[in-house]
Formats: C-alpha cells, sequence, structure tokens
C-alpha cells in the first residue's frame, strides 16, 4: 500500500537568493502561482519578484534576508512548489510547516483562501519590519544544555531536533551568548534573520494582527495542519482563534517534537515542499525514517545550484513519487 503524503513547508532561514528560480517560466504551474501572489501583492509582488529574479553580480532592492523579502518569499516559493506537486495528482494527506510555513499550511488547507492569506502575510511582515534589533543563533545542543546562558530576552526559539535549536532574542545578549557557549565548545552559527523571531520581543508587533485575522475569519481546514506550534493536529477551535494565528512570530517553533507525534500516527512519504532541504535532513534522522518506514523527499537541491539544478531536483521527485 502506498504511504499517505505529507508536506513540509520551511521557513525563516531557509531563504537564499533565487531560490527555486529556475522554476519560473519553466514549470507553467508553478510559474502561474507565483505570478498568482505577485498580483495580489500588486506594486509590492512586482518588487519583490524582481528582487527574486536578479541574479549576480547585481544586487536586489531589498536585501533577501529582510522580512520583507525572506518571509514573502519563502510563502512564494513552498505555496508554487506545493501547487507543483499537487498537478500531478499528488495529495498531502496532512501539512506540517515550519515557522513562516505554517502559513502555508493555512492557505493551501483552505483555512485562509489564498487572497487573505497574502493579505495576512504582508501585515504580519510590514509590522515585524519595524521589530527592535534583533537576532538568531543556532546551536548544536539539547536546550537544558543551553538553558543556563539565556538571559535579557534570549530564549530558544526553535527545536530542530534533539541536538540542534536556534536561540532568539536581542542582538547585544545574544552575541554574548554565542560567546559563551562557543567558548564551552557548544558549535554556533548565525541564521539569517533581521528581528528575533519565536521570542517575547515581538509580542506587541504580533498582538496588533488579532482584528485582521477575526476580520479574514479562519475556516475548518480542507487538509489537516500538524502545528509546529502546537506539536500536534490543530483543533476546530484553534483553527478558529484569531491569537493563534497572530502569536506565530513570537511563539516557539517546535519541529522537532511535531514530526515525532506525526510520525507516531504511522509511516509518511515526507515531502519537502520549499527551498534548500533543511527540514528532510532533520526527517532523515528520525528512527521511523532510519528504521525504513516513513520516507523523506524534496522538491529543491540542498544547497544553491543554479536554475538547471532546480529543474533537475524537481524532476526527480516526480520520479520518485509517481514512478
Amino acid at each position: 500500500m502506498t504511504k499517505p503524503v505529507a508536506f513540509l513547508l520551511p521557513g525563516q532561514g531557509s531563504q537564499y537568493p533565487q531560490m527555486a528560480a529556475g522554476l519560473y517560466r519553466s514549470e507553467p504551474v508553478f510559474t502561474d502561482a507565483v505570478d498568482e501572489i505577485v498580483a495580489l501583492l500588486g506594486k509590492d509582488g512586482e518588487l519583490v519578484r524582481a528582487d527574486w529574479l536578479t541574479e549576480a553580480p547585481a544586487r536586489p532592492s531589498v536585501p533577501i534576508d529582510h522580512v520583507t523579502r525572506s518571509q514573502v518569499l519563502l510563502f512564494i516559493v513552498d505555496y508554487a512548489l506545493s501547487r507543483q506537486i499537487m498537478s500531478w495528482g499528488i495529495e498531502p494527506t496532512i501539512l506540517l510547516g515550519h515557522s513562516a510555513g505554517e502559513l502555508v499550511a493555512a492557505a493551501l488547507s483552505g483555512i485562509f483562501e489564498l487572497p487573505d492569506a497574502v493579505a495576512l502575510l504582508w501585515d504580519r511582515v510590514q509590522r515585524l519590519a519595524d521589530a527592535p534589533p534583533g537576532g538568531m543563533l543556532a546551536v548544536a545542543a539539547k536546550p537544558g544544555q543551553v538553558e543556563p546562558y539565556l538571559r535579557d530576552g534570549v530564549v530558544i526559539g526553535i527545536v530542530n531536533s534533539p541536538s540542534q535549536l536556534v536561540l532568539a532574542g536581542p542582538q547585544a545578549p545574544l552575541e554574548e551568548i554565542a560567546a559563551a557557549l562557543t567558548a564551552a565548545g557548544r558549535t554556533c552559527r548565525a541564521v539569517p534573520a533581521t528581528a528575533a523571531f519565536h521570542s517575547p520581543g515581538l509580542a506587541p508587533l504580533a498582538g496588533e494582527a488579532v482584528p485582521l485575522i477575526d476580520k479574514l475569519g479562519p475556516r475548518p481546514p480542507r487538509i489537516p495542519v500538524h502545528s509546529g506550534y502546537t506539536t500536534r493536529r490543530l483543533t476546530a477551535e484553534e483553527v478558529a482563534d484569531p491569537r493563534l494565528w497572530a502569536a506565530h512570530p513570537v511563539e516557539p517553533v517546535l519541529f522537532w517534537p511535531a514530526l515525532e507525534t506525526l510520525l507516531a500516527e504511522q509511516d509518511y512519504r515526507l515531502v519537502e515542499a520549499g527551498p534548500g532541504q533543511r527540514l528532510a535532513t532533520v526527517a532523515r534522522r528520525h528512527p521511523a525514517v532510519a528504521r525504513g518506514g516513513s520516507e523523506v523527499f524534496a522538491a529543491a537541491p540542498a544547497r544553491p545550484s543554479g536554475p538547471e539544478a532546480d529543474r533537475a531536483a524537481l524532476r526527480s521527485l516526480a520520479e520518485a513519487l509517481l514512478g
């Protein structure tokens, strides 16, 4: 029996210049999905698309790591790749988003119709563009090993695996904590971000989105969403609560715990429908995958490799899923 498909939808930190741009104009379904979102954003969308398609050595008008580019383009690429895969007759039975990827899951599932999801996305990034300066730091450690170092608003913002997490908080104390962890022998790496996503410092900005979300009116999902925030399938009450969606930039992302509860249900074909293979790499370490039960696939190259690599990765995915 063929295993059901779960889409993994990456978020902040997975972005890179021209991610999946090799599919634009060469894959009609992908292209139409990109253009639909660009049209919904109007002139702002045209600027985002132009920056996305800018080739080196030319520079985009706004850097890829700025929130008005990273999160918008991640939404666009995740959504367009998902639509491309679904056009092959591959229907996901469940969606698991990571950080900003959960809003893509909400759009694919019908919790928000695409125009409403795009309106919420743009409102969110405009607010976050005014966030206090902050940063994010990936650390190879378990939560208990970093907790003694946390202070001054720095928190564990993301748990990607049992021994890989991301700290978030104001820049100055984050840099001091990074130095202390490095001196203690911990491997640390800055995550591309212009704000301290998934930390309490963003709470005032996030809370301002509640009236808009209440007006948009989240609907029951056509495809279940397995939340990276609650670590389980969203209930009807949770889906309908505007505060849950408004809190995304503030609440910690618990990707590994969410993956564990998902794979405890049954075996899946896990498909990372977004740029890079960060989530696929993590998922391949899960015991359910290591023992050969669940399988992992990716729609994009593991690292930026140019337009032909984008197209080759998509062809390989089609062969793996349809063959």
